[in-house]
């Protein structure tokens, strides 16, 4: 199933928009389904990384070095 979202956008967004729609030869819909998906898994990565940091902290890991002296 499809929908349909009107959004306003400075002027300044819509001209990058158009520039580089037009650079990369797809249509605008097709970025902004791009930049929505990565806003998406950033925002999931988040959400679970803020889930997790008590559990590390509980277990002494702080830091990437703590996390390899772990798995090395």
């Amino acid at each position: 199933m499809r929908g349909t979202v009107s959004i306003s956008l400075t002027n300044e967004m819509k001209k990058k928009l158009d520039e580089i729609a037009s650079r990369e030869n797809v249509n605008r819909s097709e970025i902004v389904k791009t930049a929505l998906k990565q806003y998406f898994s950033v925002i999931e990565f988040r959400r679970i990384r803020n889930l997790m940091i008590p559990k590390a902290e509980a277990a002494k890991i702080f830091s990437e070095d703590d996390v390899y002296k772990l798995i090395s």
